[in-house]
């Protein structure tokens, strides 16, 4: 069963795979975006985890839904509402129990993913967080080592796609030949999950 702390760690470790991923993630935004998904995401998970720190909610829905609210009021852009959607979705998915299996985190976190959808108004193929977050979803019933290849295998797939969506679809067919940056992020928010659980970090 996943507790509270099971989700603080996931937070805070997601934190720590923004900061060190950050550059990556402007680079990537810079070819077909603003070139500020990193220091935008970096913000974010920086206020989660001081927030954590703080106050420490007492279970998993409350951890989530208040890392969800930090990411909407101290991300730019976008990425602020769709992912403070996913994580207060998922959040109050979970309700206010305080342990929660890995099955009902999949069924919690697919409430997330949908909200997502519905907010972006994007579907698998439009080369946006949901080519990472779907797949993932998808297979989180195996585990989250399965997730999180889901996950990073999805936003590989994003280079090929021509984005229909947000600031990259402005660039039509010159948005072709790029990873997107929201589903490359989410890849890393999926893979924390399994670094929280115990496993391996990735040697970078």
């Amino acid at each position: 069963m996943l507790d509270a702390e099971f989700f603080r760690r996931w937070m805070t470790t997601a934190a720590a795979s923004v900061d060190r991923e950050a550059e990556r993630l402007t680079a990537l935004d810079s070819a077909i975006g603003d070139a500020d998904h990193g220091s935008n995401m970096q913000r974010g998970f920086t206020a989660v985890k001081a927030a954590l720190e703080k106050e420490a909610p007492d279970t998993p829905g409350a951890v989530l839904v208040l890392a969800g609210r930090l990411l909407i009021s101290t991300v730019g852009g976008a990425s602020g509402p769709l992912y403070g959607t996913l994580l207060r979705r998922t959040g109050k998915a979970l309700g206010d129990a305080a342990e929660v299996s890995e099955e009902q985190l999949a069924e919690a976190l697919r409430a997330g993913v949908d909200g997502v959808m519905a907010l972006g108004k994007a579907t698998p193929g439009d080369k946006t967080m949901i080519d990472a977050l779907v797949p993932a979803v998808d297979a989180l019933g195996d585990g989250f080592a399965a997730a999180r290849s889901a996950a990073e295998e999805g936003a590989v797939a994003t280079v090929p796609l021509q984005a229909r969506k947000g600031r990259a679809s402005y660039l039509g067919e010159r948005s072709i030949g790029h990873q997107d940056p929201g589903a490359t992020s989410s890849a890393l928010l999926i893979a924390a999950l399994g670094e929280a659980a115990g496993g391996e970090a990735r040697d970078e």
